[in-house]
């Protein structure tokens, strides 16, 4: 009769016990094959980007200083930029964060990214999570010409000096709620840095800028957030030739002095064209403000508050509002809560529903110098030709 084959283990009886180690090596050897098989099943489904990126190795074996090109492809990393250089994205370079952390994190002066693009932040609001991330302290970054996509924060500076974001187009995570969402470039405690010529769109807010100064906020175009610029306790900053539409406010000035607000076009926002909230000593001239409607709710009605305003004087002192075309809004001006002292004149007011919306108790004439503003309702005459009405002009409120 056929024997089937077995294991061939010694026959002494001596050996017995190796012929028992043997037969439980056996028995096992099905579940052992299992768990092999598991194993390799591991390893093969984790991607290999995360056990190691050529872009971090580069950047790990390179002197300071140094200028790497960036590959076309997909790289998933969490950069830690730590001495000077610079990433040049060649077309198709994608820094991809995988919806965790920070996707680039600066902590050395001298850095530079540029043309690349960078996505998938993580979202979490405490940590601050960014597509780009300046640490305290850190002077002289430069970040330009990249795209960042899907990132709670695009542009993280927490208290560095002179850095210039120049140039990118920065979007946020649309599917949050917008209290949810981080802001298109954030600045905090920052001095002396440019911030000019971005778009910047699906953010909470889209630059928002607080207890810093003497920052140059220009030529950026923002959309689709809940406000343009966003000032709180800064000193000597100029907002300039920046345009700001379809926001609920194209910018909200609060608690800050001395600033520089001229040449900006701000249009189709629900809400307000420019409010000012305890804002003094600044200088607010030559912007174009135009078709701020109104904020409605779900049932249509008016929002409290969201009347349609222009400009909004809230507690503001020792301002100059002058040069400006405030046009085609539900109100062209509205002054209250001990807003006085301001100088308003050489303002064009034109189509506006309600032209004055003075909540005051105290009269204030509106004009410098003998020059004061443009009314496209005034009703006076001009006897003398010297096109100046003869006779004040007295608002509708």
């Amino acid at each position: 009769m056929n024997r089937a084959p077995s294991a061939v283990v010694p026959a002494a009886a001596e050996d017995a016990p190796f012929r028992d180690d043997v037969r439980r090596a056996l028995s096992h050897r099905g579940n052992w094959r299992c768990g092999a098989m598991l194993a390799v099943a591991a390893i093969v489904m984790m991607p290999a980007a995360y056990a190691a990126d050529d872009l971090a190795q580069a950047i790990a074996a390179a002197a300071p200083g140094a200028v790497l090109s960036v590959t076309p492809g997909v790289h998933h990393v969490h950069l830690v930029l730590d001495q000077a250089l610079t990433l040049d994205g060649q077309p198709g370079a994608i820094l991809d964060g995988d919806g965790v952390g920070d996707v680039v994190r600066i902590r050395a002066a001298g850095v530079t990214l540029r043309n690349l693009t960078l996505r998938n932040s993580g979202r979490d609001l405490t940590a601050m999570n960014a597509g780009v991330y300046v640490e305290q302290g850190v002077d002289g970054a430069v970040i330009e010409n990249n795209r960042i996509q899907d990132t709670l924060f695009g542009v993280y500076l927490d208290g560095p000096r002179q850095v210039q974001v120049i140039g990118n187009v920065i979007t946020g995570i649309a599917e949050l709620r917008v209290p949810d969402r981080g802001d298109g470039i954030h600045l905090w405690n920052d001095a002396n840095c440019v911030i000019k010529g971005n778009d910047v769109s699906g953010t909470r807010d889209g630059i928002y800028d607080y207890v810093s100064h003497d920052d140059l906020i220009v030529d950026n175009h923002i959309h689709e957030v809940r406000y343009g610029v966003h000032q709180m306790y800064t000193k000597r900053e100029t907002l300039q030739g920046n345009i700001s539409w379809n926001n609920v406010a194209g910018m909200a000035l609060m608690s800050s002095d001395h600033l520089r607000v001229t040449g900006n076009q701000i249009f189709n926002n629900s809400s307000y064209g420019i409010l000012f909230n305890y804002v003094t000593y600044s200088d607010i001239s030559g912007n174009e403000i135009h078709d701020i409607a109104q904020e409605r709710s779900a049932d249509s009605q008016v929002v409290d508050g969201g009347e349609g305003k222009a400009l909004f004087v809230y507690n503001s002192e020792f301002n100059r509002i002058h040069t400006n075309y405030l046009a085609d809004s539900s109100i062209g001006i509205h002054i209250t809560a001990g807003s006085q002292d301001n100088h308003v004149y050489g303002n064009a007011f034109v189509d506006n529903r309600t032209q004055v919306k003075y909540v005051q108790n105290i009269a204030e004439e509106w004009s410098l110098e003998d020059k004061g503003n443009y009314w496209d309702n005034y009703l006076g005459w001009d006897l003398d030709g010297d096109g100046i009405g003869d006779v004040p002009f007295r608002p509708n409120d």
